[in-house]
This record gives C-alpha cells, structure tokens and sequence, in this order.
C-alpha cells in the first residue's frame, strides 16, 4: 500500500497539470466563444543601407543586433579626397562671384575720366589736322598751286581724315565706358556663378552622404562591410528591421470573413509569453482569394481557399521577431445581435 501512494500521487499532479493547461488554453487562446483564433507568422519592413558614392570604407559603427535610432551615424567614408574636392570647387565659385560683381559694378570713374582724357586729345589732334589742311588748300588757292605740292595737300588731307577716325573711336569708346557691361555678358556671369555654386552645393552633399544614417528607428539583421571596403551604390553596407510597424501576416477562410473587418481589435500571443497579449488591429484584408499557404498551421484549412489579412501590432517592447509564430484572437464584432454575421467586402487598406 505504502507503495501505490507515490504512483496516485503523481497521477494527481499529472492531472492537475492537465487541468492547468486545458484552463489557460481556453482563457488566453480563446478569451470568450465569439473569438476567432488565427495563426501566422510576424512579418516586418526591411532596409537595404547603401552609400551613395563609391569611396573606401573608413568607419562601420554599428553591428549585428544593434538598436538604432533614426538619424544615427552607422559608417562612414573616406573623406580626403571630397575635402580637396570641396576646396577646389569653393575657389572656382569664389573666382565667379568675383567677375560678375566687377561686371554689374560697371566701369570705374577713373576708366571714364581715361576715356574722356583719350577724347580730348583726339578733338585736339583732329582740329590741328584741319586746320593745316585749311592752310595748304588756301595757300594752293593764291599762288595757283605754286606755293604747294598736289602731294603735300593729298598729305594734309589723309592726316585730317585719320585725325578724325580716331576722334569718333574716342567717342565711341567713351560712351561704352559711361554704358558699362552689356546686360548680355552680367547674365553669363551669372549663369557661370550659378554652375560654380551648383557643382559646390554637389560636392558638398557628397561629404554630407560620406557619412551613412539610419533613417528610421530600426535593428541592425547583417553588417555587410568592414572598414577598408570599397562602398558604392550597388553594394549594401547594412541591413536593417525596421521597428515599427510591425504586423502579422495571417489567412482567413471565406466562412469567416463577414465577421472581420478593417480595424476591428485583437490580440496577438507568443509562445515565449503567452500570458502577455499584444494589442493589435486588422490593418488591411485581402481582396483576393489564395491557396492556403504551407504556413497556415490548422488542419481544416490546407485545402481551403483563404483571404490574407495583417494585424498592425503595437510591440513597445520589441518582443517579436521577424517569421515569428504567433496566436491572433479575433473578437467577433461582425456580428449582430442575433448572432448573423454582418455583410463584409474584404478591404484594401495597406499598414
């Protein structure tokens, strides 16, 4: 008899452990009769990170499970060349700027007084020219050419006209200098200036993109380059999970689908924590029907046709994985008071 004690013993233990598990599956996998239990698998956005220039890889700052926030620096380049870039570009925008100031400054008062000097001195050289040839004319005139050559008066008469040539380029180069730089010439400066600023603002943002940022909160999945590493745009350097959203990817049979709708309210439970439901919300239902997946767990829907629907989680404290297995409990507010099922059209709306 001493002996049969310790075997009921065991049998009571294996039957309350029983109890146990048959009362936490009916109270957490299905919380009230009108649930509608689903399982997937947790699915998630990812980034393939990559430099945007081919340059060496000086600095890979992030690893493999490493939380991340946007914005954060996760490598960066080589930058020696990009600064003598930057450099150059600066002197060549600099030298531009300078020419269409000088242009749109005009002529200075000393070029115009230079001008005006220039003018004067060829009035002054044009009017001896004709009064020697008035002189010779007149002279010729008295003495009935004895006085003068026909070769000095033709002399005399050349001097004037080249006299005067110079006087009217003097003018008109007075007059050029008063105007200033044609509006033609300010404008090529300007475009020029404008070519010199963009190739800056390029080389620039080359420096900026020599230093790789996350551009959302995220976990680092793979660490693709190490320093010393030729990046280029082509070769990823990282790639990263994003933390948010994150849904899970589940399927519904036809049967069911009156009675789910775009937002409606669930739970999602792992099996590392199945005592702590995630809350969660139908993100988006399949408008067309599929096979079921080999993913779907459930006997009685191998063969069935089935309606994929996502679940948006909210995972504060990124408790899922990617490819995750999860437990989904659906409340079953599509139905009525009578307990009929409302009429539904699968949605559309993507998280």
């Amino acid at each position: 008899m001493n002996k049969a004690k310790p075997v009921v013993a065991l049998a009571v233990i294996a039957a309350l452990a029983i109890a146990a598990a048959l009362a936490w599956w009916l109270l957490a996998v299905k919380p009230n009769p009108n649930s509608l239990i689903l399982y997937g698998n947790v699915d998630l956005r990812q980034i393939s990170l990559a430099f945007n220039s081919s340059e060496r890889v000086e600095q890979m700052l992030a690893a493999e499970g490493d939380q991340i926030k946007a914005n954060q620096v996760l490598a960066a380049l080589d930058t020696t060349v990009l600064t003598l870039r930057l450099a150059r570009a600066q002197a060549q925008a600099n030298v531009q700027q300078q020419a269409l100031q000088s242009l749109e400054a005009g002529s200075r008062p000393e070029e115009i007084a230079q001008a005006r000097a220039e003018t004067a001195a060829a009035q002054a050289r044009a009017d001896q020219a004709r009064q020697q040839y008035q002189r010779l004319r007149d002279a010729t005139a008295r003495t009935k050419g004895q006085a003068v050559s026909r070769e000095q008066l033709d002399a005399a008469r050349a001097d004037q006209a080249v006299a005067l040539a110079q006087l009217n380029r003097a003018n008109k180069a007075l007059e050029l200098a008063i105007a200033g730089p044609r509006q033609e010439a300010i404008g090529q400066a300007r475009a020029q200036l404008a070519a010199a600023q963009a190739d800056l603002a390029l080389v620039r943002q080359q420096l900026a993109d020599a230093k790789l940022k996350a551009p959302a909160d995220a976990t680092v999945r793979s660490r693709l380059l190490e320093p010393g590493d030729m990046a280029s745009p082509q070769r990823p350097a990282y790639t990263l999970a994003l933390t948010s959203p994150k849904w899970v990817r589940a399927y519904i049979p036809e049967t069911e689908l009156g009675n789910v709708q775009p937002g409606q309210a669930a739970q999602v439970l792992t099996d590392s924590h199945p005592e702590q439901a995630l809350p969660g919300r139908v993100g988006y239902i399949s408008s067309v029907a599929e096979f079921t997946p080999k993913t779907v767990q459930t006997e009685d829907l191998r063969t069935s046709l089935v309606y994929e629907i996502r679940i948006n989680v909210d995972d504060p404290d990124n408790r899922l994985r990617l490819g995750m297995p999860v437990t989904v409990s659906l409340s079953m507010t599509g139905k009525d008071a009578d307990g009929a099922a409302a009429p539904s059209t699968p949605g559309s709306q993507r998280p």
